[in-house]
């Protein structure tokens, strides 16, 4: 490994995390069975998001990969793979009936102590929220015997859980060990567990939300998970009042929640689907239309808020929408999510995909992982294909591209970054009733090149150094010395791929183009 690489990587970290790091491989991993003192009050919610169906006649599907269950700690489909399977996000499907549910929970608690990955506290905090909702929704159909034990090992794992809090990733690991102990302590009644989640919501959310709403990671789908979750949470809440100042937590959560909202709203194209900026795909997190409908359930009320700390702006004409990304950044500690894509942006034409971001498929530590956060792999400018910032490792980060804007009016944006340590690239989007138009600047007499991933159901009619025509849209070029065109693939979905056609056009310094709809008259 390169020492200093690493060493770029590292100083960005928090002390806690380093310190943690270390203090969760000595701690015990062991789990300790508890007996739960008190008998368990009804816990009352009002209709969540069902996650989609992953489970049928035996066999699970998770992030398009289906197989027959084996063991909770199944590897054969990487760590991820193996994470899903112990979310249970499948307890709560509508085909699920109770008797089986119920058997997969007897299964779970008979296999714990084999377990090597269901006691990691990612899981654990997620599958926890599930066990709630499902023994909450159809207490009246369990057993007394059945409630005792899977209560019990259900307050172990907490226990566990309590222990093991994420402090070496922080981000929206954390948040969500938050999330899911405040709704733990609500159906337990537990002082101790509603002590620590609030202060960590009070603390994680005022930090991890920015004043724009945005999750501060900058992924659309990260965004729609927290917001579900924290949606859960405000629920749990306002239906079990628990503790005696209650009313101010759950007060603010629902400003949190609003500002979420605002911030999903502003980040929609116009068919409802967000850009798959940074570790985004389809299928993963609830659609946004599900949260709406879930925000309106618990009574929330918002507004779209602009656009401004998260970096990510929209321009749209008649024929043209577009999402641009003028962002830093934010979560300098925790960048596993982010990619190298500073002045990266999805353009849609008359409401259908033309200009797109690659997507991702995988979060194993491969080649494709490394490509799908690489510069290259995004609609902006590589010199010598390096990466605007350093991505590496499957989630890490070494020297990062800093962004500084220059200009902004409502149709147009100038700024620049300094992530190629030999110049300065300068980035400009405009929209013109009639086109869209990018042009970059490098501050030194240097090479580089452009790039542009077209959408897979893109035909593309004709190539020239100074005009792309395609089935929906023509490029016109300026400056460009040569164009050609790559065969790629793009992924819309976890371990999906489509084909499609990448534009490559290499500069001397400055070049731009136009993007206007074939239709247009």
């Amino acid at each position: 490994m390169n020492f200093f690489l690493l060493l770029r990587t590292i100083i960005h970290l928090r002390p806690i995390q380093i310190v943690y790091q270390i203090k969760n491989r000595l701690l015990s991993r062991k789990f300790k069975p508890y007996k739960c003192y008190e008998e368990i009050k009804d816990c009352k919610y009002l209709t969540v998001i069902n996650k989609y169906p992953c489970y049928a006649d035996g066999a699970f599907s998770f992030l398009n990969i289906k197989s027959t269950f084996s063991s909770w700690s199944e590897m054969q489909y990487g760590i991820l793979w193996a994470y899903n399977l112990n979310y249970m996000d499948w307890l709560l499907q509508p085909e699920m009936s109770v008797e089986e549910g119920s058997r997969w929970i007897d299964g779970f608690i008979a296999a714990l102590s084999k377990n090597k990955v269901g006691l990691d506290p990612y899981p654990t905090a997620l599958r926890g929220v599930n066990w709630i909702k499902f023994i909450s929704g159809y207490r009246d159909q369990i057993s007394n015997a059945r409630l005792i034990r899977w209560t019990d090992s259900l307050y172990a794992q907490y226990k566990l859980l309590e222990r093991k809090l994420e402090y070496h990733l922080l981000g929206n690991h954390l948040l969500e060990d938050a999330y899911s102990l405040f709704i733990a302590s609500i159906y337990f009644s537990d002082k101790e567990f509603y002590k620590k989640s609030v202060n960590l919501l009070y603390r994680e959310l005022n930090e991890q939300i920015l004043p724009d709403g945005a999750h501060y990671e900058l992924s659309p789908m990260y965004h729609c998970i927290l917001l579900d979750r924290l949606l859960d949470c405000y629920n749990f809440s306002i239906n079990n009042n628990r503790f005696p100042d209650q009313n101010k937590i759950t007060s603010f959560l629902r400003e949190k929640a609003i500002r979420m909202l605002g911030h999903l709203q502003s980040i929609l194209f116009t068919d409802g689907t967000y850009p798959l900026f940074n570790d985004s795909a389809f299928g993963i997190a609830p659609i946004p239309q599900e949260l709406f409908r879930y925000a309106d359930r618990v009574g929330l009320q918002w507004q779209p808020l602009e656009m401004k700390n998260c970096g990510y702006r929209r321009f749209s004409n008649h024929n043209l929408e577009v999402f641009v990304d003028i962002g830093n950044i934010m979560a300098s500690y925790q960048p596993g999510h982010i990619h190298a894509d500073t002045f990266n942006y999805e353009l849609r034409v008359n409401g259908k995909p033309f200009i797109i971001d690659t997507g991702i498929s995988t979060y194993e530590k491969n080649g494709r992982r490394q490509y799908e956060r690489s510069t290259v792999a995004h609609n902006t400018v590589s010199i010598n294909r390096t990466d605007s910032s350093e991505v590496w490792g499957g989630f890490r980060i070494g020297r990062r591209a800093k962004v500084h804007l220059i200009e902004e009016t409502p149709y147009c944006i100038m700024a620049e970054h300094n992530g190629y340590r030999s110049c300065l690239h300068c980035r400009s989007f405009k929209m013109n009733n009639a086109d869209f138009v990018v042009m970059d600047g490098l501050s030194s007499l240097i090479w580089a090149e452009n790039y542009i991933h077209l959408a897979p159901n893109v035909e593309v009619l004709s190539v020239s150094d100074t005009c792309i025509v395609t089935s929906c849209a023509i490029i016109t070029l300026k400056g460009a010395e040569s164009v050609h065109l790559v065969q790629a693939k793009v992924s819309m979905e976890y371990n999906c791929f489509a084909d499609s056609h990448t534009v490559v056009m290499t500069f001397h310094n400055r070049m731009e183009y136009s993007i206007k709809p074939t239709n247009y008259k």
